[in-house]
C-alpha cells in the first residue's frame, strides 16, 4: 500500500459527484463534490501525479499533518483517494470566504471582533503545537470563514508549508515574507514559535488594516523584520486600546525566549479579559485593507524558492 494509506480500490467517482472548479494552483484543482448518499458537499482536492513526481514527500508530509489536526477551527481531510493519475484529498468545505473580504463587507467591525477572532486562531494553533505541528505559513488567505452566517466560526487552512518537530531540523526559509518570522530569514533553526509571529502580524492588520513591515523593496521589508521595526502609527492607532498593543508586542517580539507562546496569548487580558474595546473601527480598518491588500501583492502567496534564492542573493543568513 502506498505511503498515504489511501482507499486504493474505491473509485472517487463512484462516491462523488464532481461539481464546478472552485481554484487552481500549481500543482493541484480544488473542485466541489457531493456525496452521492448524503448529499453533504465537499471540496476536493486533485493532484496531477506527474506535477509531484520527486515531491511525493511533501504531500506525505500534508497528509500526515491534516489526519492528526481534529479540531473544529481546523479544516478536515475526511478521506485520501490515490487513482492511476491523481490523488485525491477530500475536505471539509468551507463557505464564508476570506477573513478580510468578510471584515470589509460588515457593517460594524471593533476591537472585540478581532480579539474573538485571534482567540479563535491561537486556539486552533494551540492545539496544532500540542500535536507538534507547526503550520509555517498562517496569513489571512489561509484563515476562512466556515459559513455565511453571522457568527461564523474561522478556519485555519493550507497546510502544504506546516511540519511535523522531530521529523528533521526544521531551519527552511519558507512561508509569505510579511508574516514571516525574523529567525526563518535568518535561516537559523526555528520552531513553533514562528507562528506566533505570525499570529502577530495578523492581529496587527486586524486592527488597523496595513501590514506592521512593508517596503516596495524586499531587501528593506527583511531588514525591519529582523530589527522588529513596527510602529503603532498615528491617527490609525489612536482609538485602539493599550491593551491591544500590548499583546502585539508580546507576539511580534524579536526574542523568541520572551515572545509568549499560544498558552500565554489566550491569557492575555485583551483575550480573555474585558479590555477589548466595542468601539467601531470598521470605517479606518476597512479602509486601509482595501488600500493595502485588494489586488495587491500581498494577496499573492510567494514562491518559496524564490523567498530563498532573494535571501541568499542578499546574505540574509548573517548576522
Amino acid at each position: 500500500m502506498p505511503f498515504w494509506n489511501q482507499k486504493k480500490d474505491e473509485k472517487i467517482y463512484s462516491k462523488y459527484e464532481f461539481k464546478e472548479v472552485l481554484g487552481t494552483g500549481a500543482f493541484s484543482e480544488v473542485t466541489l463534490a457531493e456525496e452521492k448518499e448524503t448529499k453533504t458537499m465537499y471540496a476536493v482536492k486533485c493532484i496531477d501525479k506527474k506535477s509531484i513526481r520527486g515531491k511525493e514527500e511533501s504531500l506525505q508530509n500534508e497528509i500526515s499533518v491534516l489526519r492528526r489536526l481534529k479540531h473544529k477551527n481546523i479544516v478536515q481531510l475526511v478521506e485520501v483517494y490515490d487513482e492511476k493519475c491523481t490523488v485525491y484529498l477530500v475536505m471539509e468545505l468551507v463557505t464564508g470566504g476570506e477573513l478580510f473580504d468578510r471584515i470589509v463587507q460588515k457593517g460594524s467591525y471593533t476591537e472585540k471582533d478581532a480579539s474573538d477572532l485571534i482567540k479563535q486562531v491561537l486556539e486552533a494553533v494551540d492545539f496544532m503545537h500540542e500535536q507538534g505541528v507547526v503550520h509555517r505559513d498562517l496569513k489571512p488567505e489561509n484563515l476562512l470563514y466556515y459559513s455565511n452566517s453571522e457568527d461564523s466560526k474561522i478556519m485555519i487552512s493550507d497546510f502544504g508549508l506546516s511540519k511535523v518537530e522531530g521529523s528533521g531540523s526544521m531551519d527552511t526559509a519558507c512561508g509569505t515574507p510579511g508574516y514571516v518570522a525574523p529567525e526563518v530569514l535568518r535561516r537559523k533553526p526555528y520552531g513553533k514559535e514562528v507562528d506566533v509571529w505570525s499570529i502577530g502580524v495578523i492581529a496587527y492588520i486586524l486592527l488597523c488594516g496595513y501590514p506592521p513591515f512593508y517596503d516596495e523593496n524586499d531587501a528593506e521589508l527583511f531588514r525591519q523584520i529582523m530589527a522588529a521595526k513596527y510602529e503603532f502609527d498615528s491617527p490609525y492607532w489612536d482609538e485602539i486600546s493599550d491593551s491591544a498593543k500590548d499583546f502585539i508586542s508580546h507576539l511580534i517580539c524579536l526574542d523568541r525566549k520572551y515572545r509568549y507562546d499560544c498558552q500565554q496569548a489566550l491569557q492575555h487580558p485583551w483575550i480573555s479579559g474585558n479590555t477589548a474595546l466595542d468601539k467601531d473601527i470598521h470605517k479606518s480598518v476597512s479602509e486601509q485593507m482595501q488600500k493595502n491588500f485588494a489586488k495587491s501583492r500581498w494577496r499573492q502567496a510567494y514562491n518559496a524558492t524564490a523567498v530563498i534564492r532573494q535571501m541568499k542573493k542578499l546574505a540574509m543568513n548573517k548576522e
